[in-house]
């Protein structure tokens, strides 16, 4: 009896995975041939070994047998990954819409074949130079920041860039874009890289200034403060300033905002031409860990947990499976089993409720009629909950994410990378409202055996707040949309593109990972922006460890038509998942770096992980766990004074925050 070994996509919310799915494949291999033939080797070449995103590879096999024979047969399937940036259809055509290296491959009576190629980045298409605003003095200069962009908007860095100035009687600049101001008058900066050209104009004006006077907005502050510096000049007027601080383990921006990630002593040094002043600041440790309590659990261990929900007394939690289960936690300590609600898919992404707990909401994958999408129940009875209706007639290929607001479901489709609304004003008969997706270049129809399905776009998790809707796109990066906030004219009927910010995972995190903006949750002024990141190949299901990376970003949105990253929060030795943000405290779920509580109040700038900005942590790893004694931390929720962090190996813990940590113990967190 042989064993296939065939290659399929899997995606879960928050898991990615192109992975290995072992079958019995002897009536197969009897009803190709009645005396099947066995094949040895399979080699797999490529119309390139180089090529660029938006262009077409196509595959070549060749299949022989034991005595070397070649095997004149069409593989029963081709294959491209990571899938986030190739895809190939069923002739071997594999289309390119990302960066990095493409692993190809093809399987013959069973027998996979693999090559790999890479996909460089485009020429540069366009340059951003952010303006100078205040004009320069002579003998002052200011360092002009271009941003490289490729043909769908992706920053590139590491390109060259060429500067020139028109008149350089007025201002000079060199090689790394520093612009010095020789005399009085206006001059324009022209930055160049490859066919891409940008200018921004400067003035100079003549320096005045006699003195400076630097004055720091504290004497003290700790790691991760954000502390403005002020420059006053005799005569007071316009003036340009350069700032600097000693050290590296802090900076000052532009404008003379000061942060420091370690202790220690600094001085801030503000110059207009060759006037100069400086004021010092000490910088204690932030010094805010407490311990972690576990107060209750709920063990997993024959199947995998994915999505929580925590409202009332109950704990809904679905799982990478075809079921959600319920717990009564009137008790923490002692959750109990109420239902195991029974679902046709392959597993239960999402899950939540309306903000009264009236109507449960999942979305689902993989059911065995194709019919994926949504479904509602009825929880009246929050025990038990009963289904009313279900969701499928534009989603069949499946639904990652879900965002209840109102009486409106903001989901993502699998098959087409598109935001949907549903309006279930009328639960037991829901209704498409509006549709949104990104547009591009690399997004294509491709025709597979299972059907047309969209690549090349992909939208992950939404959040809807106050009328934005912030959406996680994976390679699109941040997407902000008016769903009736009254910016753009949009509601949820006729949602309304705001902004974008986008960044480039391939250059974040090499080659070899499925990369991509992942989860997005608003809070005050911020949103924060999970990064997920797995190796390219790997098995969901298998117990061995996976690896993983991703940062959590702090993008700044007080101005909403231009988000800018301001902090990160990365953890060495884990991978952002998803997080909740509430009363200044963000709640992460870090797979293999387990559960973490972090302070992000105040002015976020910088490293916070570096700041000490951490609070608490918990290893979530359980020696009876699926995968045994391995973190997977999904995600967290505060709920009645409690955390709730939900593992993918091991299931919920309900823990608390202890009394803060004496540095002189030996106790570590979460022990």
């Amino acid at each position: 009896m042989g064993i296939m070994k065939s290659l399929l996509i899997f995606a879960a919310k928050g898991v990615f995975a192109t992975f290995l799915l072992s079958f019995n494949a002897q009536a197969q291999d009897a009803s190709t041939t009645a005396s099947p033939v066995i094949v040895k080797t399979v080699a797999v070449t490529t119309s390139a070994k180089e090529a660029e995103v938006g262009q077409q590879v196509k595959i070549t096999v060749v299949a022989t047998d034991t005595s070397g024979n070649v095997i004149n047969e069409k593989p029963s399937t081709y294959f491209a990954g990571p899938f986030d940036i190739a895809a190939a259809d069923d002739d071997g055509n594999v289309k390119l819409f990302g960066i990095g290296e493409v692993t190809v491959g093809a399987i013959v009576r069973g027998k996979p074949g693999f090559s790999t190629f890479m996909v460089k980045a485009p020429t540069v298409k366009t340059i951003e130079i952010a303006p100078v605003k205040t004009p320069l003095v002579t003998g002052g200069n200011v360092q002009l920041d271009a941003i490289t962009r490729i043909f769908n908007g992706d920053p590139r860095t590491g390109v060259p860039v060429s500067w020139t100035s028109d008149n350089a009687q007025v201002a000079t600049v060199d090689a790394a874009g520093v612009v010095t101001g020789v005399g009085p008058g206006k001059a324009t900066i022209t930055a160049t890289a490859g066919p891409a050209t940008a200018t921004t104009a400067i003035t100079v004006v003549k320096n005045n200034l006699r003195s400076l006077t630097v004055t720091a907005g504290a004497k003290t502050a700790r790691t991760g403060d954000v502390i403005p510096f002020t420059a006053k000049g005799d005569p007071s007027g316009d003036f340009s300033t350069n700032w600097s601080v000693s050290g590296s383990a802090a900076t000052v921006d532009s404008n003379g905002a000061f942060v420091a990630d370690l202790p220690g002593t600094y001085i801030v040094t503000a110059m207009s031409g060759n006037v100069s002043s400086s004021a010092s600041i000490v910088v204690a440790p932030r010094a805010m860990e407490r311990e972690i309590e576990i107060v209750g659990r709920v063990p997993m261990k024959e199947y995998q947990g994915a999505e929580q929900w925590i409202i009332g007394n109950y704990a809904y939690y679905s799982t990478i499976n075809d079921r959600f289960l319920v717990y009564d936690i009137s008790d923490p300590a002692n959750p109990k089993l109420t239902d195991t609600v029974k679902v046709d898919a392959r597993l239960v992404n999402d899950i939540s409720t309306t903000a009264d707990g009236k109507i449960l909401v999942i979305s689902r994958e993989g059911a065995s009629n194709r019919k994926n999408g949504i479904a509602f129940y009825d929880t009246s009875d929050p025990a038990h909950p009963k289904l009313i209706s279900e969701y499928t007639a534009t989603v069949t290929g499946g639904v990652h994410s879900a965002f209840v607001d109102s009486h409106y479901v903001y989901l993502t489709d699998d098959a087409t990378g598109s935001m949907r609304v549903i309006d279930f004003a009328d639960v037991k008969n829901p209704k498409e409202v509006a549709r949104w997706q990104t547009e591009g270049p690399t997004v294509t129809t491709m025709t597979t055996k299972e059907g047309d399905h969209i690549v090349g776009r992909y939208v992950h998790d939404l959040q809807v707040k106050d009328g934005l809707a912030y959406l996680a796109y994976w390679h699109d990066g941040l997407v902000i949309l008016d769903v009736g906030a009254g910016i753009k004219g949009g509601s949820p009927e006729n949602p309304k593109f705001v902004s974008q910010y986008r960044f480039n995972h391939n250059e974040l995190y090499g080659n070899g990972w499925l990369a991509g903006t992942h989860s997005v949750y608003r809070y005050r002024n911020y949103v924060f922006i999970g990064d997920e990141v797995f190796p390219a190949l790997f098995d969901i299901r298998s117990p061995k460890r996976i690896p993983v990376r991703g940062v959590v970003h702090v993008m700044d949105v007080s101005d909403i038509n231009n988000p800018r990253k301001v902090a990160e929060y990365p953890v060495p030795e884990g991978g952002a998942h998803n997080m909740w943000v509430e009363n200044d405290l963000m709640y992460v779920g870090y797979y293999s770096g387990g559960g973490r509580v972090v302070d992000v109040s105040g002015e976020l700038r910088g490293d916070l992980y570096r700041q000490g900005r951490e609070i608490a942590r918990i290893y979530t790893g359980d020696p009876d766990g699926y995968r045994a004694n391995l973190a997977l931390t999904w995600g967290a929720q505060p709920h009645n004074g409690l955390i709730y962090f939900n593992d993918i190996n091991s299931g919920l813990w309900i823990v608390k925050l202890g009394e803060k940590i004496d540095k002189g113990s030996t106790t570590a967190p979460g022990k």
